[in-house]
């Protein structure tokens, strides 16, 4: 049986990412972050403690496109992200978790039109925010 080790860079990393709730963080973020605190830990060490994390499912790991590495989220409640759906701006690259009706009335007729279950804490719909069509609307 694998004992699981409290280590202090697991700790650390623990800590920057409960410190984000709900946010997205990659580990090249994570990364800087320690190294702008002053706080020595590998890439590698990085991407082995957040392997781990994911593992004891204390955090997610999204992949969300082949152009965008890995982000990761602590998730007090692991369900949370089972019950809704993801947007990806493709301009900003920020990805919503977005709760909807008519998205599950859609997750509803496909499962029963077509005998396929979705799982919502994989899917992810492209697109352009709100605050980016404004943007590009106020630069035109």
């Amino acid at each position: 049986m694998k004992q699981n080790y409290k280590t202090k860079q697991k700790e650390q990393i623990l800590d920057y990412l409960t410190a984000h709730p709900g946010e997205h963080v990659t580990a090249q973020e994570i990364s800087r972050h320690m190294n702008q605190s002053g706080i020595s830990i590998g890439t590698a060490t990085i991407y082995r403690q957040l392997d781990q994390l994911v593992t004891d499912g204390t955090i997610r790991k999204y992949t969300i496109d082949t152009r965008t590495g890995a982000c990761y989220e602590y998730l007090p409640h692991s369900e949370e992200c089972h019950r809704h759906f993801h947007l990806k701006c493709m301009q900003c690259e920020t990805l919503y978790h977005v709760t909807c009706e008519h998205l599950c009335e859609l997750e509803s007729h496909i499962l029963e039109h077509h005998g396929f279950q979705i799982d919502q804490s994989k899917t992810v719909l492209y697109g352009i925010c709100e605050n980016c069509r404004k943007e590009n609307e106020k630069n035109k």
